[in-house]
């Protein structure tokens, strides 16, 4: 070693010191998981005939996406070039962010929503524009639409959103796009399959419209970090120079196109996801417990001040949800993933004697 001064650690610069911290409530997760929105069940049979015959020299190369791409594309109706598959839904939006947010730029945003928004946006040099809400959780179009400025560089929507389970029009999202042509309009529709409708067909047709979703869901692939990212030629050049080349990793494309393939696996699941929603939010409204009408793989339930006790009698009963209660407009209240209609069943059942041991002991009202 050279020199005499001292060792000082590298400060980060000032927007990753400011920026908000997303700590997830992973760990001891051996139970009913209905907190994360996954599959609550397992990937198609197909794939884990995959995972089996996948050799460990195939382990030593660096993955190869473009073939995998191509049949994502071809299965989506899009056109080559359209489409780049991404370390889940989380890299679209960091890479979108990264290629398109500058300084002095905006992000408008309605809350609340996915977290990871904001988390990435507060990274780059731009500033997040908020917009709530009113107190029926519904997309806030108009509100939207007059807080569109000259700056504004993104919009992202999560179409359903999440925690509420609300969704955009088709007409509403167009709108926004013709209302702000100088932006990115971003829809992630990671919980698609769970509400039918999508507007990936207007890629291309509508000039500032990506469109992301994810195979974390409906498929199960949550643990493989896999879904993409569709838009014009020209946007997709760029994100392309930004994304890494190798960041979808080798199993992921081995798996995916055995997932595809295997459609009917993914067709029973969604079909016992919207069973099992529909009799779940018919238990709620039959115990007198508010929730909000949902169009994904989970139901967001108001509990009042005693929300954590409700998180945590349920925990104790097996069963794991997650606590909203300090997402923008969700005081009080907790996400409950949709499973099978058993699985539900059980879930109805914890939740109800966890809410009876607080009324019991005077907890609720």
């Amino acid at each position: 070693m050279t020199g005499t001064g001292a060792f000082v650690q590298p400060v980060p610069r000032a927007r990753v010191l400011a920026m908000k911290a997303y700590h997830p409530p992973l760990g001891n997760r051996d139970a009913l998981r209905l907190d994360f929105n996954e599959n609550t069940l397992a990937c198609s049979p197909k794939v884990r005939e995959v995972l089996g015959q996948i050799s460990a020299s195939a382990l030593t190369r660096y993955p190869e996406r473009e073939s995998v791409e191509a049949l994502v594309g071809s299965h989506l109706g899009v056109r080559p070039g359209q489409l780049v598959l991404t370390n889940g839904v989380d890299e679209a939006i960091h890479v979108l962010f990264a290629t398109y947010l500058g300084a002095n730029d905006e992000l408008l945003l309605p809350v609340p929503t996915y977290a990871m928004y904001e988390v990435y946006a507060s990274v780059t040099d731009a500033r997040v524009v908020t917009v709530q809400a009113a107190n029926d959780l519904q997309f806030p179009f108009d509100r939207l639409v007059a807080a569109i400025t000259s700056r504004t560089r993104v919009i992202a929507i999560a179409n359903p959103n999440s925690p509420s389970g609300s969704v955009a029009t088709r007409d509403q999202i167009i709108g926004l796009a013709r209302r702000a042509p100088h932006a990115v309009l971003f829809v992630d529709e990671a919980y698609y399959h769970f509400h039918g409708e999508t507007v990936i067909d207007l890629v291309g047709k509508v000039p500032n419209l990506l469109v992301a979703r994810t195979f974390s869901k409906a498929y199960g692939l949550a643990g493989m970090r896999i879904g993409l990212m569709v838009g014009p030629m020209d946007s997709m050049h760029w994100i392309r120079r930004v994304i890494s080349p190798y960041s979808v990793n080798s199993i992921a494309l081995a798996c995916l196109p055995a997932a595809l393939e295997e459609a009917g696996y993914v067709d029973w699941y969604i079909g016992e996801v919207l069973a099992a929603r529909a009799d779940f939010e018919s238990a709620l409204d039959a115990a007198g417990i508010r929730r909000w009408p949902s169009r994904a793989n989970f139901v967001l339930v108001e509990i009042g001040p005693k929300h954590a006790e409700v998180v945590a009698g349920m925990r104790a009963a097996g069963v794991l949800v997650r606590d909203r209660s300090g997402d923008p407009g969700c005081d009080g209240c907790i996400r409950i993933t949709i499973g099978t209609r058993e699985q539900m069943r059980h879930a109805a059942d914890a939740l109800n004697k966890a809410m009876e041991k607080l009324r019991g002991a005077g907890g609720l009202q």
